[in-house]
């Protein structure tokens, strides 16, 4: 079921408070777990006879911040929202509450393309490339809206008349980087922007981190076109094979950065050395699903 404000605001207040010092991931895995903020409160903080003026407070707060996002047209999808991915339910670092503006798929099939800011003119031609395949399969293209590789990505799918997701590392209010502004306002009305910072948020070092984390859950793999050794896309691989997801990686990754050496051999690691060979790879992914459910569907219990 979708959200109603009240839970919204709970969760808000909650998330505020920091109730019993857990961190945010530790309570949406109890949100998850209790099904509501509401009955989390409960668990952790204890009954008084005299109320929770402070609390009441912060709650009234919330009501009113989560009515003001609502009229400046933003989503906010819970953890246990119907509308939150599902994808990025099951990861470990899962957030909370998702802000989202712009269209939300069922079941969206979609591969994140990620790589250096400062990308070469051979990686940009290949991050459009890849877009422009992808779009050829109606998969959706994620990116983190960066500078580099995730331009290119979005921009292709975008001019392709193709479906694209920027996970944002700043609040949906603000723009990082200040160049990509048109570009995010385009993306928030032909594809979904979504973010897991609170709307005002600014760009931070730690945001970016916990950005890729849900990149990675979002999809169902990642695609690093080319990346530095201290790369975010680096992390972002890592995450995605810890997260149980594809990690396709071209050989030019491979080639010049030792994380990549590291991970060739890793279960659901790909090397490509030409856009065909993504193509095939993404193709036999976006198959799978489908190839279980004939399996499982074929034995007698």
């Amino acid at each position: 079921m979708e959200s109603t404000v009240e839970e919204q605001a709970e969760l808000v207040a909650l998330l505020r408070e920091r109730t019993g010092g857990l961190n945010w991931i530790q309570l949406a895995g109890a949100v998850l777990e209790r099904g509501s903020a509401a009955a989390v409160r409960a668990q952790l903080v204890p009954d008084s006879l005299f109320g929770d003026d402070e609390y009441e407070a912060r709650l009234e707060d919330a009501r009113r911040d989560v009515r003001a996002w609502h009229a400046d047209g933003l989503e906010l999808w819970p953890i246990i929202d119907e509308r939150y991915p599902a994808r990025v339910r099951d990861i470990q670092e899962a957030p909370p509450l998702l802000f989202a503006r712009g269209h939300r798929v069922d079941d969206d099939v979609a591969v994140s393309v990620v790589g250096s800011r400062k990308a070469s003119e051979h990686g940009i031609r290949m991050a459009k490339s890849i877009s422009d395949a992808l779009v050829s399969m109606d998969v959706t293209v994620v990116a983190g809206l960066a500078a580099g590789i995730d331009t290119a990505a979005h921009e292709t799918a975008l001019s392709r008349g193709g479906r694209t997701v920027a996970v944002i590392g700043t609040g949906i209010h603000q723009c990082y980087p200040a160049a990509n502004r048109r570009l995010q306002a385009r993306i928030a009305e032909e594809g979904l922007l979504l973010s897991q910072f609170w709307p005002d948020a600014p760009p931070r070092q730690h945001n970016f981190p916990m950005r890729n984390a849900v990149m990675s859950g979002y999809g169902v793999a990642t695609v690093v076109v080319e990346a530095g050794e201290h790369s975010g896309a680096r992390i972002q691989a890592r995450m995605a094979v810890h997260h149980g997801r594809a990690v396709i990686l071209t050989d030019l990754v491979v080639n010049s950065t030792e994380w990549g050496k590291d991970l060739r051999d890793r279960p659901d690691v790909y090397v490509t050395s030409s856009i065909d060979d993504v193509t095939s790879v993404v193709r036999e992914l976006v198959q799978r699903p489908a190839q279980l459910g004939a399996v499982l569907s074929q034995i007698v219990v």
